[in-house]
């Protein structure tokens, strides 16, 4: 540290100090057994007088003791001081400032003594790696003095339930690292101690009128499972912690080797994704959408695919949940709903095109003005593009919601509820958003002829949307004896694998061209076909 007084400079100058200080004091006796005799002979009125030179030297030397005194004080309050600051200098790089917590610097000294004092009582270490698993959301949500008070809170929480001589540090943004030694023929109490940890971090706190919520993962490794390198067992144990958030988060995971084949799988997953965003790999694929009524296709949803190269055609259940956790389900989804635009730009002025909108762009307060921009560069009329949002996102935050929903509105464009049924909207909060449409849960659709309680729902759900002004589609629509059991009901939309699957771009085109329902159709005299039925599965 600057500032600090190197011991052999400090040494140095002590003795020279001191030197100076001795041989002061015995000038000053020499002297003074020369000049103090006369002196007291001239006090008591005797006729010798000291010399005036002996006189000066004396007091010179007094002068030299006490300046060497009290640079000697000083040098030693110098050093109490240097060596004070170099404690602190050493305790700011090993611990974490906000939480008091090791930091990644010092946990794997740390780590190694504790490791080496377990080998001694015949006992192994237990690594735990936990990571926080909705802490960006609360950061996103509430602000970065919300994310700081969360992770001071899991801190204490941790901290206060840790065992005797344990470590715990701070290893990155919203992840900690518990070590502790047990004994290798008795793992339980690690497993009852991560329960705890879960339980406690997994409490609610409270913070400027509003409560924080962060559950947490645990990923688990142990010093006797191959190499006993810290750096190796961390690794583990993150490895088992990602596992853990794969497996639905707030989960305690222990590391093994197929956990590591399926991370380098997914680094990969990862790795192509990136690439694949910029090379075009992600493509839209069209559901068509039906009018019960009429059995007239009136319109399609988007869905996106990954045809990758090397992995082949991938869907989205799992790339999107990656794509969310590593920041490109923005830039993905953009392309995706930006091509979209335009290859619906070639079919029938009175088809739509509906595209579901992820979570992290709903808390986007400027992808409004994106999908405008978007809507501007393609030439696509808002009027014919539906935005899909699913219920169980509107909990996070209701008001940026209503904001959001508006805002696109104010542009022309249709607003569906998704997946209805299956999250946690209320009826006033229905009320209060402006949709334009109300979309059935799949799980009440697909069973619907069987379940007397799934047709109650369906039955409910309809009424729900007519008393509100709100059109309503069924999702998965897959047998006939679904479609019968929806003829009973008025006013529906559908889509489902019974049209047909997914299809890219060229197939749903050369359908349309062959249903006229194409800007370059020739012959607008054709009439119009049952393309209900024509679309249906063999």
């Amino acid at each position: 540290m600057a500032g600090a007084v190197p011991e052999s400079e400090e040494l140095r100058r002590n003795g020279l100090t001191l030197g100076v200080a001795l041989a002061a004091i015995a000038l000053l006796v020499l002297t003074g057994l020369q000049v103090i005799p006369p002196l007291v002979a001239g006090l008591l009125g005797e006729d010798e007088a000291p010399d005036q030179l002996l006189v000066s030297a004396m007091l010179l030397n007094i002068a030299l003791v006490l300046f060497g005194w009290r640079r000697l004080s000083m040098l030693r309050a110098e050093v109490v001081h240097s060596r004070a600051a170099a404690a602190t200098a050493r305790e700011l790089a090993e611990t974490d400032a906000l939480t008091g917590c090791l930091n990644r610097r010092s946990i794997h000294r740390a780590a190694q003594d504790l490791l080496r004092k377990a080998q001694a009582r015949q006992q192994v270490l237990a690594i735990a790696m936990l990571d926080l698993d909705n802490f960006k959301h609360v950061n996103d949500l509430h602000s970065h003095q919300a994310g700081d008070v969360l992770l001071r809170t899991a801190a204490e929480r941790l901290r206060h339930h840790l065992p005797p001589e344990a470590l715990l540090a701070r290893v990155g943004g919203d992840e900690f690292v518990c070590i502790t030694a047990f004994d290798p023929q008795n793992p339980e109490p690690i497993e009852r101690l991560a329960a705890i940890w879960i339980e406690q971090v997994g409490q609610k706190i409270a913070w400027n009128g509003i409560e924080l919520e962060a559950s947490v993962s645990v990923g688990l490794s142990r010093s006797d499972d191959g190499d006993a390198d810290v750096e190796t067992m961390l690794h583990k144990a993150d490895i088992a912690m990602f596992h853990a958030k794969r497996q639905g988060r707030n989960q305690i995971a222990w590391f093994s080797l197929t956990m590591e084949n399926e991370l380098r799988f997914r680094s990969a997953l990862e790795t192509g994704m990136r690439r694949g965003i910029i090379q075009g790999e992600f493509v839209p694929y069209y559901e068509k959408q039906i009018d019960l009524a009429s059995g007239e296709l009136v319109g399609f949803e988007m869905l996106a695919r990954w045809l990758s190269p090397t992995l082949g055609k991938i869907g989205p259940d799992i790339f999107i949940p990656i794509a969310e956790e590593i920041g490109a389900i923005a830039d993905l989804s953009e392309a995706v709903i930006r091509q979209a635009l335009r290859d619906a730009q070639q079919w029938d002025p009175g088809l739509t095109l509906a595209v579901n909108i992820s979570p992290v762009q709903l808390r986007d307060p400027w992808f409004a003005q994106k999908l405008l921009k978007m809507l501007v560069e393609t030439n696509f009329p808002p009027h014919r593009l539906e935005i899909e949002i699913t219920e169980s996102n509107l909990h996070e935050n209701i008001g940026l919601v209503r904001t959001m929903i508006t805002s696109l509105k104010n542009q022309g464009i249709r607003v569906s509820l998704d997946d209805f049924g299956t999250g946690y909207s209320s009826l006033a909060q229905l009320r209060s958003l402006p949709f334009d449409r109300i979309k059935i849960d799949r799980s009440f659709i697909t069973n619907l002829p069987e379940s007397s309680e799934n047709q109650a729902i369906v039955r409910s759900i309809i009424s729900l949307g007519q008393g509100l002004g709100m059109p309503v589609t069924a999702e998965g629509v897959e047998t006939e004896a679904v479609l019968a059991a929806l003829a009973n009901f008025q006013g529906l939309k559908a889509q489902g694998y019974l049209y047909g699957h997914p299809e890219p771009a060229d197939a749903t085109l050369d359908a349309l061209r062959e249903l006229h329902l194409t800007l370059d159709r020739t012959d607008v005299d054709t009439p119009p076909l049952d393309t209900g039925k024509h679309f249906r599965a063999a």
